[in-house]
This record gives structure tokens, C-alpha cells and sequence, in this order.
């Protein structure tokens, strides 16, 4: 079974890659799963200044999935380039992921991080739940987002992603902004905007109130909306939300996405991300396929 994928003109050995934001930099996952067996990784939401976060508590469990509010925290991009991506095994494709409260932040992170020989592409994350300025702010309006992307085009040649918000009326709309604004391909979805209380001491579980659910119980939205996207543009689509095992990230190829990234299980099942590209070619093998490639949009579901 041929596994290879192009995800914007990417190589990858298999589709499945794991999220930013749920995977360090890497080198905290390597006694868990051999990172050179997965299509690759998204790291860490980087800043151009290292990072602090918000204060404690910002995780909370729900009943399908994971609350948390930590706020891009991280170690600047210097420390990254210099410390974090020398420690990567060599054959290890890894996409960066920026992150700014302005499009010239966005900007000049993108070009100093695609400089590098050992960065495949940049994400950017225009679609933060949790950050009080930038992120979601640019991820809900389709001028701000089309402003942010053009910026970020005009500062690098290198493929150029973009992660979007779920907290959107019509994400079609704001995938055919980034493919119109030079975009190579499109990640989706980021996080649902969310909270929990408690109700003894009747104040939020989180100390920013407001949060972001992952896991199991946005994989109906994020399916819905990798559909509707599919639809609209011709770039590639990677599927993000919820995915646990196989199963779920072949839903995702079904409707629409070229790769897909593991995120909240990661926590849960460190080794995951390897099974489940196991698991992809298995289905594909047992379905008459030659490529896994051929899953993409395969979903055989009325039009209109």
C-alpha cells in the first residue's frame, strides 16, 4: 500500500501528522512513538518573544473532551531554532506554527522561521480561542484574516497554511479567502470557543473564563465543516478535531481532507498517532485502493 500523500506540495510518508499545541516541539513525544513514522509534526504556536501564558488553573476535562486556555505559551522562535529543531531527528518533516496580535508579527516570525532548511511550511494560527488579542480576532472577519494572509504571502515562499477558526458563521467563506489571499492550503478546525464552572464556588473553572474544547466532542463540527470547505477550494485541507483512532481520521479523508492532525490524544495515547496511519492503510488495503491518496473525497454523499 502506497501511504504517501502531498499536503501543498509537502511530501509526507503517511497523512497523519499530530496538532500544535498538543505535541511540544517534538523531542518530548520520541520515547513514545518513532516521530519518524508519521507524516510529520505541527510544533508549538510560536511567538517572536518567548511567552509566559495564562496563569493557572487554564485545563479543565469535560465528559468528550479537553478545556484549556494556555495561551500560546512558548520559548520565542529564537530558542526554537537554535535549541529545539537541532534536537529533531533529520528525517522528520516539521511545519512551525506562528502566532502575533498584528499581521507584521505574523510576517516577520514567518520569514525568519522559513529561512531554516529543516522547516517544511509554515501554519498560521489565526484562530486562538483563548487570546484576548490577535488570533480569533483575524480567524472571525474576512478582511482582517485576508489582510493577515496576504502579509504573511508577501514574506515567504515557502507553503504557507492556514488554521482556522470553527467560530465562524460560514467557514467556506473564510477558506476562499485564504486560497484568494495565496494560501497553500488550509488547517481546520482550531478549537470551539468555551467554559465551565463550578458550582460550589460559583466563578469559572478557568482563570481567562473563556477557553478552547478539543477532543471527541468537536469531531461532528470539525467533520461538517472540512466538508464544506472541500467544496469550496482547491487547495488542500487538513482535518483537525477529535480524531482518536483510525476510524475518526478516515472520516476526514472521506470528506474532503488530503492529511489530518492528531491533537488532543496525544495526551491520552502518546503513541497513537503511529496506529492510526497503520490503521488508514489497513482500510484502504481491505477497500481496494492502491494509494491511501485515493480516500480523499471519496465520500459518497448527494450534492447540492
Amino acid at each position: 500500500m502506497d501511504e504517501r500523500v502531498e499536503f501543498a506540495g509537502i511530501p509526507l510518508r503517511n497523512p497523519v501528522l499530530t496538532a500544535s499545541g498538543t505535541f511540544g516541539y517534538g523531542t518530548e513525544f520520541a520515547p513514545f512513538l518513532d516521530l519518524e513514522t508519521i507524516g510529520g509534526f505541527v510544533a508549538k504556536s510560536l511567538t517572536l518573544e518567548p511567552r509566559f501564558g495564562n496563569p493557572p488553573p487554564r485545563i479543565a476535562e469535560t465528559p468528550a473532551g479537553l478545556l484549556n486556555a494556555i495561551s500560546i505559551e512558548n520559548v520565542g522562535v529564537r530558542a526554537f531554532l537554535e535549541e529545539k529543531l537541532p534536537a529533531l531527528p533529520e528525517g522528520v518533516v516539521v511545519i512551525a506554527s506562528a502566532f502575533g496580535t498584528e499581521p507584521s508579527e505574523y510576517a516577520e516570525l514567518a520569514a525568519r522561521v522559513c529561512a531554516h532548511p529543516r522547516i517544511a511550511a509554515i501554519e498560521i494560527n489565526a484562530s486562538c480561542p483563548h487570546v484576548k488579542a490577535g488570533g480569533i480576532e483575524f480567524g472571525q472577519d474576512p478582511e482582517l484574516l485576508g489582510d493577515l494572509v496576504r502579509t504573511v504571502r508577501d514574506a515567504t515562499e515557502g507553503p504557507l497554511l492556514v488554521k482556522l477558526s470553527p467560530n465562524v458563521t460560514r467557514i467556506a467563506d473564510m477558506a476562499r479567502v485564504c486560497e484568494a489571499e495565496g494560501a497553500d492550503g488550509i488547517s481546520l478546525i482550531n478549537a470551539v470557543q468555551a467554559m465551565e464552572v463550578d458550582v460550589e464556588s460559583r466563578r469559572p473553572v478557568l482563570s481567562n473564563v473563556l477557553g478552547g474544547l478539543s477532543g471527541p466532542a468537536i469531531r461532528p463540527i470539525a467533520l461538517r465543516m472540512v466538508y464544506q470547505a472541500a467544496q469550496a477550494v482547491k487547495i488542500p485541507i487538513c482535518g483537525v478535531g477529535g480524531i482518536s483512532d483510525a476510524e475518526d481520521a478516515i472520516k476526514f479523508l472521506l470528506c474532503g481532507a488530503t492529511a489530518v492532525q492528531v491533537g488532543t490524544s496525544n495526551y491520552l495515547d502518546p503513541g497513537g498517532a503511529c496506529r492510526i496511519a497503520s490503521g488508514i492503510a489497513d482500510y484502504a488495503r481491505r477497500h481496494g485502493f492502491e494509494r491511501v491518496a485515493q480516500l480523499t473525497g471519496s465520500l459518497d454523499a448527494p450534492r447540492g
